[in-house]
């Protein structure tokens, strides 16, 4: 049985962020992101210890054609998404979540 994803509301904000931005760049290249991270998603929710571990318990997997990282930390019937942030954030924004 696969664990459950629960994608925290600061994660939601991250990527709704990210959505704006690209959308804001480019009409149409927003949904381009949200389709990325929704294969990380998926990737994540079937195999979630196949990224590595990026700090303490915390994984990191990357989004394709965009320079953002999904945060996640597994739990024995949940995986729980912290954070979807720009490789140039600071890393304490994550971290302490």
């Amino acid at each position: 049985m696969r664990p459950r994803l629960l994608l925290k509301p600061e994660a939601e904000a991250d990527i709704a962020e990210a959505f704006d931005w690209y959308q804001a760049q480019r009409t149409g290249l927003g949904a381009e992101l949200l389709a990325e991270v929704a294969q990380v998603l998926d990737a994540i929710e079937r195999r979630p210890e196949q990224f590595p571990v990026v700090q303490g318990r915390t994984r990191r997997a990357l989004v394709r054609r965009f320079p953002f990282g999904v945060f996640y930390i597994v739990e024995p019937d949940l995986v729980a998404v912290t954070a979807c942030m720009h490789s140039r954030r600071d890393p304490r924004r994550w971290q302490n979540r």
